[in-house]
Parts: C-alpha cells; sequence; structure tokens
C-alpha cells in the first residue's frame, strides 16, 4: 500500500514550519506560510483524516490549525 506522505507537499519543507509556537505576532505568518504549502498539497485531505483520527493536537495537519481541528472534531461528534 501506498503511503499518502511519499506525496505531501510538505516532505521537502522545514519541520519546524508546521508547528508554530503561539497564536500572534511572527507566529500568524509562519502559520499562513504553513498552510500556503498545505493549500498545494495533493494528499491534503488525507493528511487532515490522518491527524485527525491520531489525535494531532498541535503542529499544522492538512491546511489546519490545532483550534481549527478541535472544532472539526467537535462538530463531527
Amino acid at each position: 500500500m501506498d503511503d499518502w506522505r511519499d506525496d505531501a507537499a510538505c516532505r521537502h519543507e522545514d519541520p519546524d514550519l508546521f508547528y508554530p509556537i503561539g497564536t500572534s505576532g511572527p507566529t500568524v505568518l509562519q502559520t499562513e506560510q504553513a498552510k500556503a504549502v498545505c493549500r498545494r498539497c495533493p494528499v491534503r485531505e488525507q493528511c487532515l483524516r490522518w491527524a485527525i483520527d491520531m489525535d494531532q493536537f498541535i503542529g499544522i495537519w492538512g491546511g489546519t490549525s490545532e483550534t481549527e481541528r478541535r472544532a472539526l472534531r467537535q462538530r463531527a461528534g
């Protein structure tokens, strides 16, 4: 079975980009830069599904922040 991560747009990016610390100032720009990578990713939906299924509470996954994933979880269930 193919691993969706092999096709991820973030595969060749600095992993630190996807783990911003805080919610204001330079962190807002960092979060937007990470999400821009996600927007061009062919496996964005698989990544988001994995992050929700695995309870990833930190970082940007599938183009979403921790807060956005928490809201998705609450709506789903």
